[in-house]
C-alpha cells in the first residue's frame, strides 16, 4: 500500500495517535533539521516516526557516526520503519513515556536532539506531561527538543519543565500548516 494512503488510513483510524491526514512535507522536515542541529549531532530520538517520511530526511542529514532512534506507538508504521535499511537507524515499538527504558535498552547515551511529531493536543495532558518529563530528564544538558504540532499545546505543557520555547514558528508549506518549536535544556 502507497505509505500515504497508509498515513490516511491509519489516521481515520486513530485519529489520537496520527497527527495528520497526510506525512510531513520536504520543507517541515528540512526545517526540523536544522532548528534540531541534527548534522552534529551523535544521538537523535524521534517521537512519532510515522511512515518514515521524517526519518529518511534525519538519517540524510545525521553523521556517518550517528545514531537514530524512533518510537513509534502504531505497529503498522513500525512494519515500515524497519524496512529502512541504515544501521544508524533502530526502530522501537512502544510509548514515548518510556524513553530513558527505551534509550538504556538500546544501549544509547543521553541525545543531542529529541524531536517530536506526536500530536499533543489529541492525547490526554497526563500523557503528555509524562511524555514532556520523559523528554527533559533524557536530554544532554544543551541538548535540543524540537516539536512540530497543529496547536500550541505542547508550549503549554513543556513549560514548567523546560521553560518559554527558545525559539518558535509557523510552516506554512505544509498540510495542515504546522507550528515548530525548540527548548534547549539548560542545567538545573
Amino acid at each position: 500500500m502507497n505509505n500515504k494512503l497508509l498515513f490516511l488510513r491509519e489516521f481515520l483510524k486513530n485519529p489520537g495517535q496520527v497527527s495528520s491526514i497526510i506525512p510531513s512535507s520536504r520543507f517541515l522536515e528540512q526545517r526540523i533539521v536544522h532548528w534540531s542541529e541534527m548534522r552534529s549531532a551523535k544521538t537523535v530520538v524521534e517521537l512519532g516516526a510515522g511512515v518514515g517520511g521524517t526519518t529518511q530526511a534525519f538519517l540524510n542529514a545525521l553523521p556517518p557516526d550517528a545514531k537514530l532512534l524512533s518510537i513509534e506507538i502504531n505497529p503498522q508504521f513500525c512494519t515500515l520503519l524497519r524496512q529502512i535499511e541504515d544501521d544508524r537507524l533502530i526502530v522501537h515499538c512502544g510509548g514515548a513515556q518510556e524513553l530513558q527504558d527505551t534509550l538504556a535498552q538500546h544501549h544509547l547515551p543521553a541525545p543531542e536532539a529529541v524531536v517530536s511529531g506526536i500530536p499533543f493536543s489529541k492525547i490526554g495532558r497526563d500523557t503528555g506531561s509524562s511524555i514532556i518529563k520523559a523528554i527533559a530528564s533524557a536530554l544532554v544538558v544543551g541538548g535540543r527538543f524540537v516539536a512540530y504540532q497543529v496547536s500550541d499545546q505542547v508550549a503549554e505543557l513543556a513549560r514548567p519543565l523546560l521553560g518559554t520555547p527558545a525559539r518558535a514558528g509557523l510552516e506554512l508549506l505544509n498540510i495542515p500548516p504546522l507550528r515548530l518549536y525548540r527548548w534547549e535544556k539548560s542545567a538545573a
